[in-house]
């Protein structure tokens, strides 16, 4: 495949995931931008990490981070803690609403990737997974772009 239409295969399917979207969803009343959506999951996935672990697992400087963490506490989703031994070192956990929220955007998700998967016989399905596990290794191993801890 040609590396052009390789491209454009990339750019339709980040549109038609909706990565291009100034929200990626909307839970309890609220919009959830894409980049507030990947801090809730990383914070319930992480089980109480620090500001840095999230901001490294995303690939973000701390300071563009620091600004969405402060917006999601104040919409009430994050909250933010001293940690116990080390004071200087915050830590994030989701609030009861961020709970919330984060489960709504979760299955959310999951409809939408359950009816995409509908389509396809079982052979498809595992292909793209397998491909898609495949490439998002590879991807995690290069040395070229966007580069991220996993």
């Amino acid at each position: 495949m040609e590396t052009e239409n390789l491209r454009g295969l990339f750019q339709l399917l980040t549109r038609r995931f909706g990565l291009l979207n100034k929200n990626c969803c909307s839970a309890g009343g609220m919009d959830v931008t894409l980049v507030q959506s990947h801090i809730l999951y990383e914070v319930q996935r992480q089980h109480q990490p620090s500001i840095q672990q999230i901001a490294d697992t995303l690939g973000t400087d701390i300071t563009t981070f620091s600004r969405q963490i402060q917006s999601l506490i104040k919409m009430e989703l994050v909250q933010k803690t001293p940690d116990l031994t080390d004071r200087r070192i915050s830590i994030l956990s989701l609030t009861e609403k961020g709970m919330e929220i984060n489960e709504t955007i979760e299955q959310q998700m999951n409809d939408y990737l359950n009816e995409i998967f509908s389509t396809m016989n079982e052979f498809e399905k595992e292909t793209v997974i397998r491909s898609l596990t495949l490439l998002n290794d590879r991807m995690k191993n290069s040395s070229v772009c966007c580069t991220a801890p996993f």
